[in-house]
């Protein structure tokens, strides 16, 4: 039996929350030893916060079209996060991006999750891009957030074939399959304490990540 104190978590979504009911479960089946204290949305009709609140996790819709300015709403959000004491900031689905003060002020407790093999295909459109290029593999990468986008330390990822069958919504499919078993994996190697992250990187194990971790193979 585990009895270390559960990880607590602040979740930010603006949409579905997909991600987020998938770590849900795995709190809720006693397979991830975590907390969610509270989920934000920039959007507050995003179905994930309806997802919280289903689960009696509280559920905050901080608009961001209340805002004149990225760097308000981003100092909003702060403050907002900091009530609940997190230990760790998870990006599930979050499509703003954040400003970098907002980032250095969390960093290195900002995780990310991103639908591509990392440094390819930073920002939107992955899987179009990737069709595109002919490509052969795909996958997820779960990395540290920084000031550049999508371009920090990556810890884990999982990757798929590409096969003359798949299209966007095949591929977006197969991408979530991933998805949801990785991003509890994560957080529970951080309840552990076998990942340990910091600003220029991550401790697995006691040892710097070099390269990241290959979901696939382990």
């Amino acid at each position: 039996m585990n009895t270390a104190l559960p990880i607590s978590l602040v979740v930010l979504i603006s949409g579905n929350g997909s991600n987020l009911q998938a770590i849900i479960n795995q709190i809720e089946s006693g397979r991830l030893n975590a907390r969610i204290a509270a989920v934000i949305s920039n959007r507050p009709d995003a179905f994930g916060l309806e997802r919280a609140r289903k689960h009696h996790i509280p559920a905050i819709g901080l608009d961001h079209k209340s805002y004149q300015k990225r760097t308000e709403f981003d100092q909003a959000l702060q403050e907002a996060i900091e009530k609940y004491e997190p230990d760790i900031i998870i990006l599930a689905g979050y499509m703003r991006i954040l400003s970098a003060e907002f980032i250095i002020h969390f960093a290195p407790r900002l995780l990310n999750i991103h639908p591509s093999l990392l440094p390819k295909y930073p920002g939107l459109n992955t899987y179009q891009r990737a069709l595109e290029n002919g490509d052969r593999k795909h996958g997820v990468s779960i990395h540290i957030v920084t000031a550049d986008l999508d371009s920090g330390p990556v810890i884990l990822q999982g990757e798929f074939e590409i096969t003359r069958e798949d299209d966007i919504h095949s591929m977006q499919q197969k991408t979530h399959e991933l998805e949801y078993q990785m991003y509890p994996l994560v957080i529970q190697w951080l309840s552990e304490k076998r990942l340990q992250l910091m600003l220029d990187g991550a401790l697995f194990d006691n040892e710097k990540l070099q390269k990241p971790l290959l979901f696939n193979t382990l």
